[in-house]
């Protein structure tokens, strides 16, 4: 597979499932915001500072509110980071392989797109705000179920699990970062009943309340750090993203899981036992915030690692691509 053609899956993947995430951001934070039984006085600003973008938010916009970060995180088009901006960029790159992609994933993320464009100039209420994120959520499923059903189960298919997984991993971090650096605004609430429900939120804004409840009666700190972050079985758990998109690499090249032949994997391979060797105790007493710090360093460098060794162009192939360019 060319290196062109993964990049673009792997990229379509990602800003799909990074788009939904975002929704997820907005939506679980509109619904704490409504509650003030736990709404923190500066709930809004956790999403802005999460993003990593805060001096771009201070230059355009004149306060942290609610209609400005769901502008910000939505429908900016010039921030690249928006549900909007993203689902143009994945957009944008599944058009350039439609041949390596199914007809109906391209309609869908294609629906999907003008869908949010819509939305974006027509005036919303909370509730329809709501509505809106529920419906970014559903699209969002509708084409990673579309894509896990309509292609072979190639190398395409595996960059764009790869990607899925890694950006879905990074997102559930950075929920958790929000909710326990940045929520909680006093030492003495931890334990508490707000506590327990901010906690509840961030259960229902990855879908794993019920998950959650069916394998623990009660909500605690260690039980859900210990679902989200080293659960090898719920989806959106971190290490079972991570432990699949070390499958999906070891499928792309063809090296038996538990070995490595390349950066990439060997990045993989230490995270991948980091998460496995971990012990939620370890993580709250060494303190959350620096382990999710250290995870995201971890995750970028595999990021970083997955792009040298499989879309950075080498000699002999970019002069491959250019003469598929030339004769296309």
């Amino acid at each position: 597979m060319l290196s062109r053609v993964a990049d673009s899956i792997y990229w379509m993947a990602r800003y799909v499932e990074r788009a939904e995430n975002l929704a997820r951001f907005i939506d679980v934070t509109m619904n704490m915001q409504l509650d003030q039984s736990v709404a923190p006085q500066n709930g809004w600003e956790p999403l802005v500072l999460t993003t990593g973008d805060s001096e771009y938010f201070q230059e355009h916009y004149e306060a942290i509110n609610a209609e400005n970060v769901v502008q910000f995180l939505a429908f900016d088009r010039d921030y690249p980071n928006s549900i909007l901006s993203s689902l143009g960029i994945a957009r944008e790159n599944a058009r350039t392989v439609r041949e390596a992609i199914s007809s109906e994933a391209w309609e869908q993320l294609n629906s999907f797109y003008h869908h949010v464009k819509g939305a974006a100039n027509t005036p919303m209420s909370p509730d329809q705000l709501t509505d809106f994120f529920q419906t970014v959520k559903e699209y969002s499923h509708l084409f990673h179920g579309i894509v896990d059903a309509t292609m072979t189960r190639n190398k395409g298919w595996h960059f764009a699990n790869l990607g899925r997984l890694l950006e879905r991993a990074d997102k559930t971090s950075r929920l958790i970062d929000v909710k326990y650096f940045l929520l909680l605004p006093h030492l003495q609430d931890v334990g508490t009943t707000i506590d327990d429900l901010q906690w509840s939120y961030l259960l229902r804004s990855v879908s794993g309340f019920e998950m959650y409840r069916k394998r623990f009666h009660s909500i605690s700190i260690h039980r859900v750090a210990e679902f989200l972050i080293l659960d090898d079985q719920f989806p959106r758990a971190i290490r079972f993203c991570i432990d699949n998109a070390d499958w999906s690499l070891h499928q792309i090249s063809g090296t038996p899981v538990g070995t490595f032949k390349n950066s990439a994997e060997q990045q993989m391979g230490r995270l991948k036992a980091k998460l496995a060797f971990t012990d939620v105790d370890d993580i709250i007493d060494n303190g959350m915030h620096e382990f999710i710090d250290g995870f995201q360093v971890d995750a970028n460098s595999v990021s970083k690692a997955i792009f040298e060794t499989f879309f950075a162009l080498r000699p002999v192939e970019a002069m491959q691509e250019q003469r598929q360019f030339q004769y296309s």
